[in-house]
């Protein structure tokens, strides 16, 4: 058992996990929580104004050339002779929990003097850094769950890709909105309809919280850590709104 996260496994296993384990949350991390209180996700299945905007050939290269005006960079989009387009997307990859990479060093054999013909399989946990974005290189017809498979292989993630989601992120009003992508929407056409402004529209790779998850494909020890994990996530949750709260009650107390 990790005294830093909590993390548990079979003693004979220790030698195969490496955990980067980062220790309770500083009281620095308390932007996080902010934010969530802005984020309003909704449901995946109510398509967004641009999942219903139907253009033909004339307004596709149109859209093209008013995007590509737009950017002050060299992430333009390409029609291709066959109708379709090629483009780059940002995605911010937003985790909060750790993910595994195999280790490629090899472990040495339990008995001394008796090498293990073929190594040990073995993974490495660790969370992303805050912050995170990548730039794929995508075609129109790119579908939102090949955009997750694609940023675990950049990053080498071997978790299932089930495990994750991409969701649309726009900002109306003051309010932050999250909307959940079906695995056959398109994200470069999102973001030919959206526009370039990230305000407007951006991607962000998240944890899929929904009852979508197959939790057949977890191992049990990843199901124990899981529900360790979030009984942290919970007592750090229930510690902030204490704290809000008891913010709020002495600024009133002063007040009066």
């Amino acid at each position: 058992l990790s005294p830093d996260c909590s993390f548990t496994c079979h003693y004979r296993c220790r030698a195969l996990v490496r955990l980067d384990c980062s220790g309770p949350p500083r009281a620095g991390d308390e932007d996080d929580g902010n934010e969530q209180v802005l984020e309003k996700d909704t449901n995946v299945d109510e398509p967004s104004e641009w999942e219903k905007t139907e253009l033909d050939q004339t307004q596709v290269e149109q859209r093209i050339k008013e995007y590509n005006s737009q950017i002050n960079s060299n992430l333009f989009m390409s029609l291709n002779k066959d109708g379709s387009y090629t483009g780059f997307i940002k995605v911010q990859l937003k985790l909060v929990r750790p993910v595994s990479v195999p280790a490629t060093k090899r472990v040495p054999s339990l008995q001394a003097g008796r090498p293990h013909p073929q190594g040990v399989k073995r993974r490495t946990s660790f969370y992303l850094p805050k912050g995170t974005v990548k730039h794929l290189h995508i075609l129109s017809h790119t579908r939102a769950s090949e955009v997750i498979d694609a940023l675990l292989r950049k990053f080498t993630v071997i978790d299932n890709p089930r495990k994750f989601a991409l969701f649309e992120r726009s900002e109306k009003d003051d309010q932050v909105y999250l909307r959940k992508l079906g695995d056959e929407e398109h994200p470069l056409r999102l973001r030919l309809l959206a526009g370039p402004s990230e305000k407007v529209l951006s991607f962000v790779l998240k944890e899929n919280e929904t009852g979508e998850v197959n939790w057949d494909a977890f191992t049990l020890p990843e199901l124990h850590n899981f529900l360790l994990i979030l009984q942290r996530e919970e007592e750090e949750h229930v510690r902030r709104l204490r704290h809000r709260y008891a913010r709020c009650r002495q600024k009133m107390q002063e007040a009066l």
